[in-house]
């Protein structure tokens, strides 16, 4: 385990640092918040974030239930391990060379006229519950999690993983809220760009150092 850290801490901050890199790019959800809290000041901010906090850790410990233990053989292992290299690879190209602000989806538009959420909790988890691909990345972030044992394989693991994601994310959420309501001031086409670009760079960083522990873990096993 990464610095010789408790288990549980571990998993805490593996879970807070996840979440909160998660949360960065500018899509539906940031969006919204930052309007809402221009228009409509920081309650109303806070409480759609509220609700994406929520569906995101109900992704996430859906991914650690649901998913992440069919990847317990070796070979699956691999693959997972090389999967989530080049998903997070695609992700960091994508944010990085974005050149404007992805508006909401078809999946999104369809979930949202049935549910027709009123709330502005309802409108955060509505948003979140929308984009399959958050519980896509939270089934590779959990499977690499487990086979890194940076979160054990057992319920006191996996739910401080999971209490970290919610830290983070809410954390993310809330600073957006803040800072978006002083003033109700909207933040510009351009800075919500750097966001995207930097959301970008840091999904290359981490896609870089997956890459190296790969190459690693191929010579080391290669030696023996």
């Amino acid at each position: 385990m990464p610095f010789d850290l408790p288990p549980a801490l571990t998993a805490i901050l593996a879970g807070f640092l996840s979440g909160f890199v998660v949360s960065v790019p500018v899509g539906p959800v940031n969006l919204t918040i930052m309007n809402e809290g221009a228009r409509r000041g920081f309650r109303r901010a806070v409480l759609i974030g509220l609700g994406a906090t929520v569906m995101e850790v109900a992704y996430c410990a859906l991914a650690f239930t649901g998913f992440a233990s069919i990847f317990g053989n070796r070979v699956l292992k691999a693959a997972m391990e090389l999967f989530s290299f080049t998903f997070m690879l695609y992700l960091g190209i994508r944010f990085l060379s974005a050149k404007s602000i992805p508006a909401t989806n078809k999946i999104e538009e369809r979930i949202e006229e049935k549910l027709r959420p009123h709330s502005a909790f309802m409108i955060g988890f509505v948003r979140v519950m929308g984009n399959p691909g958050v519980l896509l990345f939270w089934i590779i972030l959990a499977a690499n999690f487990l086979s890194r044992e940076w979160v054990e394989p057992n319920n006191q693991g996996k739910l401080a993983c999971v209490t970290g994601v919610a830290l983070g994310t809410g954390l993310w959420f809330l600073g957006v809220s803040y800072a978006v309501s002083l003033g109700h001031k909207k933040f510009s086409e351009r800075t919500l760009l750097r966001m995207e670009h930097f959301s970008g760079v840091g999904m290359l960083v981490l896609a870089l150092i997956h890459g190296v522990n790969i190459v690693w873990q191929m010579a080391h096993h290669h030696r023996m």
